[in-house]
């Protein structure tokens, strides 16, 4: 764990009070001139990474009752969980790459061990020590020695991060131990899931910041500073944030985008060019960037004033606020133990009582931006990814973080009565506390003059 005073000094070179309030970026902070230079940022990443081994990996093992846990990958081939179990500057799998966790009991811990053949120093002890030997006939000597009742390996029909094994290496593993140890395998991908999408109280601090810059990015591109009207096109705008978060040193985990919605009696849109951003149009944005490890998802809305317009039509600001209401609703929902269909079927039920038209998409986020985790889809199978029903019977566990994402459809009076849709999506954040947003939320439409 990071000591106490080097995690204040962290909080006070990024400029964070620690236990920073959840709307900060949104009123004014500018976390984006905050950004860590690479070794500042891996040391921090290692303190998370070693708290998590120490606090996590134990109490899923036995969650699941797993003696051994094995995750074998090659390199360029890697795991889904690979890279978040090494320690910074590790970039890859080398060669063939092997981590074990065994389970001694409470008392003695959890030992970690590698079977590479490249050392990882305090971080996992080498096993495979006499090179003479083969690396599979090694790593069956150490697992028939320590004898684990269950072997959890990382095969899945289900969790695709839970699913890294693959085929040839299995069959090695399985040539290795024998067929009387071999049958003691189970899957281990709800501890693969249980490990991606738990977060550290020292990630949960941070994550406010991660979110901060997010934040300060959107209101960068959805201003005059990015944007003229009746010049710019979406597709400009959708390079300049790409430019500008390469520029930060960051990552995008996904192509960024600028739609448009438009009064049917003003310019229709063109859908074969890039479009120009005109005075009246509804914009709307996804972005998500990767800082730290973590990752980011936000969609939020901007109007282009028409001249001498000092705000958005009444109608718009209905839109936005009703999808605040199907925000609220749906969080209330959150509760330790229900699974995602029963979450997202509830508050659709309930957005449907007070008037609302949703339509309600979330998923997890984390180390992974669609993450593993509680799964909550409305959709219907034929429009949602294939194989999200089989997710969402997973439960809800305290200390993960969620994109409450959703449409949410409204009639606007200045627009003649035409629907408009206001795609949500923000970042939160639920722990015994209850689900409340890492950063705040979008509460007024932004305004492009």
């Amino acid at each position: 764990m990071i000591r106490f005073f080097g995690w204040i000094l962290i909080l006070a070179l990024i400029g964070l009070p620690a236990g920073a309030s959840d709307d900060i970026g949104v009123s004014g902070v500018n976390d984006i001139t905050k950004i860590l230079p690479l070794r500042e940022r891996a040391e921090v990443m290692n303190g998370w990474l070693k708290w998590r081994l120490e606090n996590i990996i134990p109490d899923l093992l036995r969650r699941e009752g797993i003696d051994m846990w094995l995750v074998i990958n090659r390199e360029y081939n890697e795991d889904p969980v690979y890279m978040s179990l090494v320690p910074e500057p590790v970039m890859n799998a080398r060669r063939t790459s092997i981590l074990m966790f065994y389970d001694h009991g409470p008392e003695k811990g959890v030992e970690r061990l590698s079977g590479s053949y490249y050392g990882m120093g305090e971080w996992y002890k080498t096993t495979w020590m006499d090179k003479s030997k083969k690396q599979f006939e090694s790593l069956g000597e150490v697992i028939k020695k320590l004898n684990p009742k269950k072997i959890g390996i990382n095969v899945s029909p289900v969790w695709r991060f839970g699913d890294g094994l693959t085929v040839s290496l299995k069959d090695k593993l399985e040539k290795a131990l024998g067929s009387e140890l071999s049958s003691r395998f189970v899957s281990a991908d709800n501890l693969c899931v249980g490990w991606l999408e738990t977060r550290s109280p020292q990630e949960l601090s941070l994550y406010r910041h991660i979110c901060g810059i997010a934040h300060d990015l959107i209101k960068e591109f959805f201003s005059n500073r990015v944007i003229t009207p009746d010049v710019t096109t979406t597709h400009d705008v959708v390079w300049w944030i790409r430019q500008r978060i390469s520029d930060l040193g960051l990552k995008t985990w996904f192509q960024p985008s600028i739609s448009i919605q438009r009064h049917k009696k003003l310019d229709p849109l063109d859908e074969d060019n890039p479009q120009i951003i005109r005075r009246g149009d509804l914009l709307h944005c996804d972005v998500g960037i990767v800082y730290l490890g973590l990752c980011t998802d936000m969609q939020w809305q901007a109007y282009v004033c028409h001249i001498g317009e000092d705000g958005a039509p009444d109608g718009l600001k209905l839109a936005l606020d009703r999808a605040n209401g199907v925000a609220d609703i749906f969080m209330k929902e959150f509760q330790s133990g229900r699974t995602g269909k029963a979450i997202v079927t509830s508050a659709m039920q309930k957005a449907a009582d007070a008037g609302l038209r949703p339509l309600i998409y979330s998923h997890p986020l984390g180390v992974h931006g669609h993450a593993a985790g509680c799964t909550m889809e409305a959709r219907p199978p034929q429009s949602a990814p294939e194989g999200i029903e089989d997710n969402m019977t997973y439960p809800l566990h305290f200390n993960t973080v969620y994109v409450v994402e959703f449409s949410s459809t409204t009639s606007v009076p200045e627009w003649d009565g035409q629907d408009v849709r206001i795609g949500f999506e923000e970042d939160v954040v639920f722990t015994r506390d209850g689900c409340r947003y890492i950063d705040g939320h979008q509460k007024k439409l932004l305004l492009i003059r």
